[in-house]
Protein backbone atom coordinates (compact mmCIF):
# COMPACT_ATOMS: atom_id res chain seq x y z
CA UNK A 1 0.00 0.00 0.00
CA UNK A 2 1.84 3.12 -0.76
CA UNK A 3 1.79 5.79 0.94
CA UNK A 4 -1.33 8.33 1.81
CA UNK A 5 -1.67 11.64 1.54
CA UNK A 6 -4.77 12.31 3.25
CA UNK A 7 -7.18 10.18 5.49
CA UNK A 8 -9.83 9.26 3.06
CA UNK A 9 -7.33 8.59 0.62
CA UNK A 10 -5.74 6.00 3.51
CA UNK A 11 -9.07 4.65 3.66
CA UNK A 12 -10.60 4.05 0.37
CA UNK A 13 -7.22 2.14 -0.52
CA UNK A 14 -7.42 0.22 2.63
CA UNK A 15 -8.04 -3.41 0.92
CA UNK A 16 -7.98 -5.62 3.76
CA UNK A 17 -8.87 -4.60 6.95
CA UNK A 18 -11.05 -1.58 5.28
CA UNK A 19 -14.37 -2.38 6.95
CA UNK A 20 -13.00 -2.93 10.26
CA UNK A 21 -10.34 -0.04 10.33
CA UNK A 22 -13.22 2.48 9.10
CA UNK A 23 -14.89 1.47 12.38
CA UNK A 24 -12.10 2.42 14.32
CA UNK A 25 -11.86 5.76 12.82
CA UNK A 26 -15.40 6.42 13.65
CA UNK A 27 -14.46 5.71 17.43
CA UNK A 28 -11.11 7.76 17.66
CA UNK A 29 -13.29 10.69 15.63
CA UNK A 30 -16.34 10.25 18.60
CA UNK A 31 -13.77 10.81 20.94
CA UNK A 32 -13.39 14.37 19.33
CA UNK A 33 -9.72 13.98 18.42
CA UNK A 34 -8.70 15.35 15.29
CA UNK A 35 -7.86 13.59 12.55
CA UNK A 36 -4.32 13.79 10.17
CA UNK A 37 -2.55 11.46 8.19
CA UNK A 38 1.36 10.43 9.70
CA UNK A 39 4.29 8.19 7.88
CA UNK A 40 1.43 7.16 5.69
CA UNK A 41 -1.60 6.47 8.61
CA UNK A 42 -3.90 8.47 10.19
CA UNK A 43 -3.12 9.58 13.47
CA UNK A 44 -5.61 10.92 15.63
CA UNK A 45 -3.87 14.12 18.05
CA UNK A 46 -5.27 16.16 21.12
CA UNK A 47 -4.08 19.97 21.06
CA UNK A 48 -1.35 19.16 17.83
CA UNK A 49 -0.22 16.40 19.92
CA UNK A 50 -0.21 12.34 18.77
CA UNK A 51 -2.68 10.64 20.79
CA UNK A 52 -3.66 7.85 19.02
CA UNK A 53 -2.98 5.93 15.27
CA UNK A 54 -4.18 3.16 13.46
CA UNK A 55 -3.36 0.82 10.35
CA UNK A 56 -3.46 -2.40 8.98
CA UNK A 57 -0.78 -5.26 8.68
CA UNK A 58 -0.60 -8.57 7.01
CA UNK A 59 -2.26 -10.43 10.34
CA UNK A 60 -4.14 -8.36 12.22
CA UNK A 61 -5.12 -4.64 12.16
CA UNK A 62 -5.13 -2.27 14.90
CA UNK A 63 -4.37 0.99 16.86
CA UNK A 64 -1.44 2.29 18.59
CA UNK A 65 -1.17 4.58 21.58
CA UNK A 66 1.92 7.22 20.74
CA UNK A 67 2.04 7.30 25.25
CA UNK A 68 0.27 3.68 25.66
CA UNK A 69 2.55 2.75 28.34
CA UNK A 70 1.36 5.53 30.50
CA UNK A 71 -2.36 3.93 30.30
CA UNK A 72 -3.27 1.23 33.29
CA UNK A 73 -4.78 -1.39 30.42
CA UNK A 74 -7.05 -2.91 32.71
CA UNK A 75 -8.22 -5.39 29.99
CA UNK A 76 -4.40 -6.28 29.33
CA UNK A 77 -4.80 -5.57 25.64
CA UNK A 78 -1.94 -2.87 25.22
CA UNK A 79 1.47 -5.09 23.50
CA UNK A 80 4.61 -3.60 22.88
CA UNK A 81 5.49 -4.54 19.17
CA UNK A 82 8.78 -3.65 19.46
CA UNK A 83 10.46 -4.81 22.98
CA UNK A 84 13.52 -3.44 23.51
CA UNK A 85 13.00 -0.29 20.68
CA UNK A 86 9.89 1.13 21.56
CA UNK A 87 9.33 3.00 25.29
CA UNK A 88 6.25 4.45 25.37
CA UNK A 89 4.37 3.48 22.15
CA UNK A 90 1.84 0.28 22.34
CA UNK A 91 -0.43 -1.52 20.11
CA UNK A 92 -4.17 -2.77 20.61
CA UNK A 93 -4.10 -5.70 18.45
CA UNK A 94 -7.34 -6.96 16.60
CA UNK A 95 -7.87 -9.83 13.87
CA UNK A 96 -11.89 -9.77 13.22
CA UNK A 97 -14.21 -6.91 13.64
CA UNK A 98 -16.15 -8.55 16.63
CA UNK A 99 -13.37 -7.94 18.79
CA UNK A 100 -13.68 -4.59 18.53
CA UNK A 101 -14.84 -3.03 22.13
CA UNK A 102 -16.34 0.51 21.29
CA UNK A 103 -16.16 1.35 25.17
CA UNK A 104 -12.79 -0.12 25.89
CA UNK A 105 -11.38 1.77 23.09
CA UNK A 106 -12.85 4.80 24.31
CA UNK A 107 -11.90 4.22 27.49
CA UNK A 108 -8.62 4.02 26.66
CA UNK A 109 -8.44 7.34 24.34
CA UNK A 110 -10.03 8.97 27.06
CA UNK A 111 -6.85 8.07 29.54
CA UNK A 112 -4.30 8.38 26.59
CA UNK A 113 -6.27 12.44 26.47
CA UNK A 114 -6.03 13.06 30.16
CA UNK A 115 -2.47 11.92 30.45
CA UNK A 116 -1.51 14.49 27.57
CA UNK A 117 -3.70 17.41 29.84
CA UNK A 118 -1.59 16.19 32.88
CA UNK A 119 1.74 16.47 30.80
CA UNK A 120 2.65 12.57 31.61
CA UNK A 121 4.87 11.59 29.31
CA UNK A 122 7.80 8.93 28.64
CA UNK A 123 10.49 10.66 26.80
CA UNK A 124 12.83 8.67 24.46
CA UNK A 125 15.89 7.46 25.76
CA UNK A 126 18.65 9.23 23.96
CA UNK A 127 22.20 7.21 23.54
CA UNK A 128 25.16 9.58 23.88
CA UNK A 129 26.86 10.64 21.25
CA UNK A 130 29.68 8.48 19.98
CA UNK A 131 31.88 10.60 17.24
CA UNK A 132 33.89 8.37 14.86
CA UNK A 133 37.79 8.51 15.12
CA UNK A 134 38.03 9.77 11.94
CA UNK A 135 35.80 12.97 12.30
CA UNK A 136 37.08 13.40 16.26
CA UNK A 137 40.68 14.10 14.75
CA UNK A 138 39.45 16.48 12.41
CA UNK A 139 37.45 18.57 14.76
CA UNK A 140 40.55 18.11 17.31
CA UNK A 141 42.96 19.12 14.31
CA UNK A 142 40.63 22.19 13.22
CA UNK A 143 38.80 24.78 16.03
CA UNK A 144 36.74 26.30 12.94
CA UNK A 145 35.34 23.13 12.39
CA UNK A 146 35.15 22.08 15.81
CA UNK A 147 33.33 25.33 16.90
CA UNK A 148 30.67 24.77 13.61
CA UNK A 149 30.34 21.07 14.94
CA UNK A 150 29.48 22.11 18.23
CA UNK A 151 26.66 24.59 16.84
CA UNK A 152 24.87 22.21 15.37
CA UNK A 153 21.98 20.05 16.67
CA UNK A 154 21.98 16.83 18.24
CA UNK A 155 20.15 15.16 15.53
CA UNK A 156 22.41 16.86 12.62
CA UNK A 157 25.40 15.46 14.77
CA UNK A 158 24.29 11.86 15.25
CA UNK A 159 23.51 12.24 11.34
CA UNK A 160 27.27 13.03 10.23
CA UNK A 161 28.57 10.64 12.99
CA UNK A 162 26.26 7.36 11.64
CA UNK A 163 27.24 8.35 8.34
CA UNK A 164 30.94 7.63 9.10
CA UNK A 165 30.21 5.06 11.15
CA UNK A 166 28.46 2.94 8.90
CA UNK A 167 30.91 2.88 6.69
CA UNK A 168 33.33 -0.21 6.23
CA UNK A 169 36.48 0.70 4.26
CA UNK A 170 38.75 3.36 5.93
CA UNK A 171 38.93 4.95 2.76
CA UNK A 172 35.56 5.15 2.43
CA UNK A 173 35.16 6.40 5.55
CA UNK A 174 37.65 9.20 5.01
CA UNK A 175 36.18 9.92 1.77
CA UNK A 176 32.78 10.71 3.37
CA UNK A 177 34.38 13.08 6.39
CA UNK A 178 36.21 15.40 3.36
CA UNK A 179 32.29 15.19 2.00
CA UNK A 180 30.50 16.25 4.99
CA UNK A 181 33.47 19.16 6.32
CA UNK A 182 32.34 21.51 4.16
CA UNK A 183 28.21 20.78 5.48
CA UNK A 184 29.33 21.00 8.50
CA UNK A 185 31.16 24.61 7.90
CA UNK A 186 27.51 25.82 6.32
CA UNK A 187 25.90 24.42 9.46
CA UNK A 188 23.97 22.46 7.42
CA UNK A 189 22.38 18.83 8.20
CA UNK A 190 22.86 15.83 5.93
CA UNK A 191 19.09 15.48 5.57
CA UNK A 192 18.13 19.27 5.15
CA UNK A 193 17.62 19.02 1.29
CA UNK A 194 14.64 16.95 2.39
CA UNK A 195 13.19 19.00 4.89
Amino acid sequence: MMKAKTADDFFVNAVQYGEELGALREIALSTGLVETVKWGHPVYTFDGKNIVGLGGFKSYFGLWFFQGALLKDPAKRLVNAQEGVTTAQRQMRFSSAGEIDRGLIVSYIEEAVANERAGNKIKPRSKPLVVPSELQAALDSDSSLASAFDGLGLTKKRDYCEYIEVAKRAETRQQRLEKIIPMIREGRGMNDRYR
